[in-house]
This record gives structure tokens, C-alpha cells and sequence, in this order.
């Protein structure tokens, strides 16, 4: 008996038990197995420090605070010298400010407006830690990507905020780029959280306090003038008459095209032509079959009286494209035309598929450019701006090629957005650098916003575009509006400067209580 219970405790029992035990084995491993693998799935998704691929998403989001690129070649060596500039400070001195652009756009007009601002926000950094008698406190640029069409926009304002509280000691966001949808959310959200803004190119009037009395972005300044006041200091400019000219324009529309159209409606008032839409794709930046539009109205632009010589487009650069190489081929070309629009043509500037021989036949295409490096070279005021404020950001260029300031990329400045950034980037400064309080190297992130009221007279910024003077909603008040014309060779020629006011602001540069 006890033979027989030997053999089935030791051939029977333990068999199985080892059976039993190879399972379990096998299972634990396939869990562990399983939760490695959605570990390293997670892992997947990082991209670089604070940057990351949120789910179904392939765009890599979020705030960079290292030499990472956003996989952008064209922006590596602005990037590795910012990079460069962040190391170099030391614990404790400094406060971080952030520079939010899509930049993850795959659109090539859109990456040089990102590779543009990217380089005056850097430019303007170093100036600050190195050409400011040691002023303190000193200034850390990180890179805030929404996204190419700011779709994750959420994601970022998210981390942005929580950088606010930390070691990071963010203290304003700049940039923003252009005025669309998701782009205002952003700016919503950033300025309900206390987070200071500043705005580089957003230009449309809904993107802007002081609208209807009311002030929907506390903390919120811009260094670009609004829709509004371009279009003023245009059609000042342009000498348009109501009768002369019609209105081509983005219906819908966005924050930009339907604050620009609703600006020119005003100016058009009484004109006996009814003002012409077109429909684009959502993505703007697309081509959409706008180009079939833009052939019939060219019929109807020559359909015109022969004293019609104007035609205000509201519509953003792939648009106008389409519509200047339409009315290349229109058939009228004896007659002469001139196309009034926003700061969106300078994109156009290089662009390979804009029918440069168009602008050869009796059209001309002028804007209102945001900047433009022949402004105070060619039509210096008195006041609002001058050419020695203009030679500081030169000079700094200069040195821009090679180490310590650069080498930060290949520069450009007809568009204007390298200088519209490097002064977006010196108000921050300013801002912050007035909030601090006398033995402290860390201002008050809710007082940093409350500067931008005292941004004049004596306190104004004199930016290379021009004087930056903020009335009490943070708008610039009488900003110099350079007038640029697109040329046959694809470069841009500038014409003159125009001002909303009709004339340059007084020397004390304070602007009026209806403002």
C-alpha cells in the first residue's frame, strides 16, 4: 500500500502539479508580456521631453524645452542655439517665456512664417540676456506646438498652465501666429488661466480686447494692429472711393477674412457692386476648387465700369494666389486693376506658383504688411518709429551667422514675421522685467498682464517696426502699417507707410480716451 501511494503522490500528483505550475508560469509571462507591451506602446509615444503623440494622432505636441526640432530640418539650427542660450543660464535667474506656432505645419508658406518668428523671438532672447546691462530676470524660451491646424491646442495650454506653478516659472506666451478658430480658443483659455499673451500677427478685431467696450482676453496685447486699422491706414493710403471698387471675399470666412471683410464693408458703403464670395476647403492652406470660382468672378470684375480700378480681397494667401494667377488670364487686361488686401499676401513673396507674369499686365497687388526692413530707410517719420530703432535688430542680424549668437538659419525679412517677433518678444520682456519687484528675480505672474496698460509714452516699446504704444485693452494704438506691393521677380517692394490715424502719433504717443 504504501508502494502505491509513493507512485501516485510522486508519478500522478507531481505530474500534474507540474502541469499545473508550467501554466501558470506561462500565463504570468503572457501578462507581464501584455503589460510590457502597452508600456512600451506608451513609451512610443513620446517624441522628445514635455512633446508627445497624443492617441490617434501622429503629430508630435506639446512644449520643448530642449534642442528638439519638431523634426523640422529647416528649424534645427534656430532651435540648437536657443537651445544653446537656455543652457547657459543659471538656476534661479531666469523666467521662462513660450513661443506657440504650429510647428509641425507641412505647409511651406506656413514654415517659413514658423522658421520667421521663431528666429526674432531668439533674437530678441539674446539681446535681453546680453545686451541689457545685466538686467534681470534673465529669459528662457521653450516651444510651444499646437499642432499644424492647432488641433491640440487643449494639450498644450494644459502643460502651458501647469508651468506657471513649477520650476519652469512661465510667465507669458508669444507668438500665436495667425487668427484662426482654434487659435483663438488657445488665447481664450491661456488668458482665463491668468497665463499673459502677447500676439505677433494675429490681426483680426474679434482676436482682441476692447471690441464693443468689452475686454474677453484679460492680460492679452498684441503688437500688430487690427483688421480694422490696417484696412483704415489702406484705404487712407490708396485714396479708395466707394464707387470704384468691389469686394472679393471668404464666405464663410475665419477670425481673420470675416473681421477684414466686415472692415471693408464699411469703406465700400453705397458701392453699386454686390460684393462677391468664394468658398475655400476648412484647411485654408489647401487648394480646394476655388480657382473655377475666381475665373467667373474675373468675368464679372471686367463685366465692371471702366472707372472701377479696385478690387479688396478678404482671404487668406492660397486664395489670393489663385485669384491674382485668374486675373492673369482675365480679359480685360488692357484695363488696369489694383488688389487691396491684409498682411496674408506676404506670403506670397517666393511663392513658386504664383503667376508672377500677371502682375506684368495692368495689376498691381498691395498690402498691408506687418512689418518690412525698408520702412524706416525709405519713409522715416518724425514719430511712431525710426531708422536707429530699426538698425538695433540689424545689428544683432549681423552677428547672427556664427556662434555665440548663431547660426540660427537662413534670414528673411520682407514678410515682416521675424521682425513682428523680435518686437512681441521685447514687449514680454519689458512686461516682465517692470513686474518684478526691487531683490526679487520673479515677478508675479498676475502682474506681468497688468503692464501691458502702461506700454506708452515714456514706456513705449521702440520696436524695429515702429513704436509700440498699448492703450488700456492692449491694442497698439496709430501703429505704423508699411504698404508692400508684390513684384514680377517674386520679392516685395515697399511703397510707404500708412497710419490708422491718417498721420504718424504725436511724440508723447498716449492714446485718446475714445480708443
Amino acid at each position: 500500500m504504501a508502494r502505491v501511494w509513493r507512485w501516485l503522490r510522486e508519478d500522478v500528483w507531481e505530474i500534474r502539479f507540474r502541469r499545473y505550475l508550467a501554466l501558470l508560469v506561462v500565463a504570468a509571462l503572457a501578462a507581464v508580456a501584455v503589460w510590457g507591451g502597452r508600456t512600451l506602446a506608451q513609451e512610443d509615444r513620446s517624441c522628445a521631453p514635455g512633446v508627445v503623440r497624443p492617441e490617434g494622432s501622429g503629430e508630435c505636441v506639446g512644449v520643448s524645452a530642449t534642442a528638439y526640432d519638431f523634426g523640422r530640418p529647416r528649424l534645427a539650427q534656430a532651435v540648437a542655439a536657443i537651445d544653446r542660450e537656455n543652457r547657459s543660464l543659471k538656476a534661479g535667474s531666469y523666467v521662462s517665456v513660450a513661443l506657440f506656432e504650429p510647428f509641425t505645419t507641412t505647409d511651406t508658406d506656413n514654415m517659413n512664417d514658423v522658421l520667421h518668428e521663431l528666429q526674432g523671438a531668439y533674437l530678441a532672447q539674446y539681446r535681453a540676456n546680453h545686451d541689457s546691462n545685466d538686467q534681470t530676470p534673465k529669459i528662457r524660451l521653450v516651444l510651444a506646438n499646437p499642432g499644424a491646424a492647432g488641433d491640440h491646442w487643449e494639450h498644450t495650454v494644459d502643460q502651458l498652465e501647469r508651468m506657471t506653478k513649477g520650476a519652469d516659472r512661465l510667465r507669458a506666451v508669444t507668438g500665436i501666429g495667425t487668427s484662426t478658430e482654434n487659435n483663438k480658443k488657445a488665447v481664450e483659455a491661456l488668458t482665463g488661466r491668468g497665463v499673459p499673451v502677447i500676439g505677433t500677427s494675429i490681426t483680426a478685431d474679434d482676436l482682441a480686447n476692447g471690441q464693443g467696450g468689452k475686454d474677453p482676453y484679460p492680460g492679452l496685447a498684441r503688437v500688430s494692429p487690427t483688421n480694422t486699422d490696417e484696412a483704415r491706414a489702406l484705404t487712407s493710403f490708396a485714396k479708395v472711393t466707394a464707387g470704384r471698387a468691389l469686394l472679393v471675399y471668404d464666405d464663410p470666412g475665419d477670425p481673420y477674412t470675416r473681421t477684414l471683410k466686415a472692415s471693408f464693408d464699411k469703406l465700400l458703403k453705397g458701392s453699386p457692386y454686390e460684393a462677391q464670395p468664394f468658398t475655400p476647403p476648412d484647411d485654408r492652406s489647401q487648394e480646394g476648387t476655388t480657382a473655377n470660382k475666381f475665373r467667373q468672378i474675373t468675368h464679372l470684375v471686367c463685366d465692371t465700369a471702366d472707372d472701377t480700378d479696385t478690387i479688396l480681397f478678404a482671404g487668406r494667401h492660397t486664395q489670393l494666389r489663385q485669384f491674382i494667377n485668374a486675373l492673369g488670364a482675365r480679359g480685360c487686361q488692357k484695363r488696369k486693376f489694383t488688389v487691396l488686401t491684409g498682411d496674408e499676401a506676404s506670403y506670397l513673396t517666393g511663392d513658386k506658383a504664383l503667376d508672377r507674369d500677371a502682375l506684368r499686365h495692368n495689376l498691381s497687388v498691395r498690402y498691408t504688411s506687418l512689418a518690412h526692413p525698408d520702412a524706416w530707410k525709405k519713409d522715416p517719420a518724425k514719430t511712431g518709429g525710426s531708422a536707429a530703432d530699426a538698425e538695433d535688430l540689424e545689428g544683432i542680424l549681423r552677428r547672427s551667422g556664427h556662434e555665440p549668437v548663431g547660426p540660427v538659419g537662413p534670414l528673411a525679412l520682407d514678410d515682416g514675421q521675424l521682425i513682428i517677433a523680435y518686437d512681441a518678444m521685447r514687449l514680454a520682456v519689458q512686461g516682465i522685467r517692470e513686474a518684478t519687484p526691487d531683490g526679487r528675480t520673479v515677478p508675479p505672474l498676475a502682474d506681468v498682464g497688468t503692464q501691458w496698460t502702461l506700454v506708452k509714452g515714456s514706456q513705449r516699446v521702440n520696436g524695429a517696426g515702429g513704436w509700440i504704444c498699448l492703450d488700456v485693452h492692449g491694442n497698439p494704438y496709430d501703429k505704423a502699417v508699411p504698404v508692400v506691393e508684390l513684384t514680377p521677380d517674386g520679392t516685395s517692394r515697399f511703397v510707404r507707410i500708412a497710419w490708422p490715424e491718417g498721420r504718424p502719433p504725436a511724440k508723447e504717443c498716449l492714446p485718446p480716451s475714445s480708443s
